[in-house]
């Protein structure tokens, strides 16, 4: 496997299947040398999914923290395990922001854009299947603003499946994303990230939902490229079976545009590790 490094990954203290041991016990076995828990961080109440797992991370979110620092020592000498938080950014949320980034000891946080307003607009497909496709641009647009305001808030060392918002308009997204207009909006927001000292994730999550490519599309690769933003990689698995989900074809992939190294965070400091 050319990457040794995964960076997002879920329990079953959130929506996930797998417990925190079997989670790196799957890392260790597929031979990473790098290995990254990185939990859902609690919601306020007003962002929800109809049917939601806020209050099940809630009530054992401080047993994820135990659970991950026991995995740095028993893997010590073994496999680096890296503790970190996949945290949704609200605009309107960022007092509360501040203090979930700092209130353990996170090797990194990871910016994850789940929600516009108090829509989840990754919950399900029917929500936008009848859109029409000016309406679809409005979401895309937002959605690229609000990461450029996530990235400006420096509480973030990468951004997760920066092009989420593609996820049930795949089509609609692929005919914007092409055009001068998105790249200015999309540009802005890479940006943003690479002033901010962030690291865009390429993630293979799409191939696993059968998006036929990984998060970012082409377009943002080309952009991020061109910004010299770095990049991590990523399964944002959700079972044990997931984790470097297929890594050998995020590699292939980010050697298309030039990318010989990705981003690794310890203690929020950014470490370049090689892939082949």
């Amino acid at each position: 496997m050319a990457v040794l490094v995964d960076l997002h990954t879920h329990t079953l203290h959130s929506h996930a299947k797998d417990t925190v041991e079997a989670m790196a016990a799957s890392a260790h076995a597929k031979g990473l040398a790098i290995y990254g828990l990185s939990e859902h961080s609690p919601r306020p109440c007003e962002y929800a999914y109809p049917a939601d797992y806020r209050e099940k991370l809630e009530t054992g979110f401080l047993s994820y923290i135990t659970d991950a620092l026991e995995m740095k020592k028993q893997y010590q000498g073994k496999m680096e395990v890296l503790l970190a938080l996949e945290m949704d950014f609200f605009p309107k949320e960022t007092a509360l922001a501040k203090d979930s980034a700092t209130n353990h000891p996170y090797d990194y946080v990871i910016g994850g854009l789940h929600f516009l307003g108090h829509w989840g607009f990754d919950y399900t497909a029917s929500d936008w299947a009848d859109l029409s496709d000016a309406a679809c641009i409005e979401h895309f647009v937002s959605y690229y603003h609000t990461l450029a305001l996530m990235a400006e808030t420096g509480l973030f060392q990468i951004a997760a499946h920066p092009d989420l918002v593609k996820l049930f308009r795949k089509e609609t997204f692929a005919a914007w994303v092409a055009t001068s207009e998105a790249g200015i909006h999309v540009r802005a927001a890479l940006t943003a990230m690479k002033k901010a000292g962030m690291a865009m994730e390429i993630s293979s999550a799409a191939l696993r939902k059968g998006l036929g490519e990984p998060y970012p599309c082409r377009e943002l690769m080309a952009i991020a490229r061109d910004i010299a933003l770095p990049v991590s990689f990523a399964s944002d698995a959700h079972t044990a079976a997931d984790v470097a989900y297929r890594f050998d074809a995020l590699a292939a992939y980010a050697r298309e545009y030039g990318y010989t190294e990705s981003a690794v965070f310890r203690r929020r400091v950014m470490d370049m590790q090689a892939f082949a």
